[in-house]
């Protein structure tokens, strides 16, 4: 497998988190991204923490938003970044802007939308164009009730998938 570069930007271009994984594979729902635990997590250029437990990232080739599949013991099961499309500059690396919403649904089933107030301050600070913030906005509520639902990969989809890096 090879390793691939994950790395979530600012609207500003300012780096954020990013980390390694291993490129996995590809199916109807996008790329596939694992990582083991232990795996380095960076935020900017500092290394912040390292993953407690493996997980998978999907990275859709079309739509505004990423998905993290963590494996037990973490308490969150899954946590969606609202982005813009990920997109890949070379083959070993995905990147993409991170607009602050965020999906969540913890391992009891609780499924929550977070950070609409870091939304709201980037909004302005950055500058947010309208088009923006309407893709992010939809792309949120399209995730809460998928993820909430366990709509496909929502569901258990993704378990074959961390299978791999477990």
């Amino acid at each position: 497998m090879d390793r691939v570069r994950v790395v979530f930007r600012k609207y500003d271009g300012s780096l954020h988190w990013n980390q390694y994984g291993l490129l996995l594979g590809e199916d109807e729902h996008g790329v596939w991204v694992g990582c083991r635990a232990d795996t380095p997590l960076w935020k900017g250029e500092v290394e912040r923490e390292t993953a407690e437990a493996a997980y998978v990232i999907l990275l859709p080739r079309d739509a505004w938003w990423t998905a993290t599949f963590n494996a037990a013991p973490h308490k969150t099961e899954i946590y969606c970044d609202i982005s813009t499309v990920p997109g890949w500059p070379t083959p070993r690396e995905v990147t993409m802007i991170d607009l602050d919403l965020d999906v969540r649904r913890r391992r009891a089933g609780e499924t929550e939308l977070l950070d609409e107030d870091e939304f709201a301050e980037h909004r302005v600070r950055y500058d947010y164009p309208d088009e923006v913030v309407a893709a992010a906005q939809e792309a949120a509520r399209w995730l809460l009730t998928r993820v909430r639902e366990r709509v496909e990969p929502f569901g258990e989809g993704y378990l074959p998938w961390l299978a791999m890096v477990s």
